[in-house]
């Protein structure tokens, strides 16, 4: 009897150690490798362009009465305008507002996917975004973007009913993305135009005067420049000292 079960032992032993040695080497692996992945998400984006954006830009992304050309925008392009909520399109407006977001993170890569898969253009780069010199970016933001953003990115107003609309809800990624894709009225800045780098220094700056400047030094009034602090100065400031001038007349 003792000579039996050691003999059922080994053989299960021998049994477990071929199970092993399979699952470790020879069995399919679960996760699907990049290409797979890949594919996969360029299908799922061609089917949510099919059902949510073909309308305007075309079966073929060829554009239409209703939207430009998607060839070469690039996955940049799409991350902009679907993350920002700007597409799809609500209505037929000068320029495409800021609003809640229709699709998810997953559906926005799949779509991003797509639109690279038809045309190449610029794409997202991976690692921190907002990693750049902070002096470098003020320099560069008041060269080539404070004229329509205005010097602390509050937005203004341009021609024909357009903007240049606020940056503080913006995220480091909308702003790098804008800067590649350049929407609306915005120049696109390529890589030969501004480095990843000085890129990644604007968005540092705008970060900073957007979300963590506490404006030291007293109410910000709008972030609109001297002429909001000029009228307060003159209504408020001027106004207060002939106040207490006529004060001090009545009394003498």
């Amino acid at each position: 009897m003792r000579a039996r079960l050691s003999s059922y032992a080994v053989v299960l032993l021998a049994l477990v150690m071929v199970g092993g040695l399979y699952t470790a080497f020879a069995a399919p692996k679960p996760k699907a490798d990049a290409g797979t992945t890949g594919d996969f998400a360029v299908s799922q984006g061609r089917q949510l362009y099919l059902q949510g954006c073909s309308t305007c830009h075309g079966l073929a992304n060829q554009g239409g009465a209703g939207g430009p050309s998607l060839v070469g925008v690039g996955a940049s392009a799409v991350v902009f305008q679907v993350s920002t909520g700007r597409m799809p399109l609500a209505n037929g407006a000068a320029q495409a507002p800021r609003k809640k977001q229709k699709y998810d993170r997953d559906q926005i890569d799949q779509l991003a996917a797509y639109i690279q898969s038809i045309g190449g253009g610029p794409t997202v780069p991976s690692g921190s975004l907002s990693d750049g010199d902070l002096a470098l970016g003020g320099d560069l933001f008041r060269t080539n973007c404070s004229s329509c953003h205005n010097f602390a990115g509050a937005g203004g107003a341009l021609t024909r009913s357009k903007y240049a609309p606020a940056l503080k809800k913006a995220t480091a990624e909308e702003i790098y993305t804008a800067m590649q894709s350049g929407p609306e009225n915005m120049p696109r800045f390529s890589d030969n135009t501004l480095s990843p780098d000085e890129k990644r220094a604007i968005v540092k700056y705008v970060r900073f005067i957007t979300n963590e400047n506490k404006d030291p030094g007293g109410a910000a009034l709008g972030h609109y420049g001297p002429i909001p602090e000029g009228l307060v100065i003159f209504l408020v400031g001027i106004g207060a000292l002939i106040v207490v001038t006529l004060w001090i007349g009545a009394r003498a």
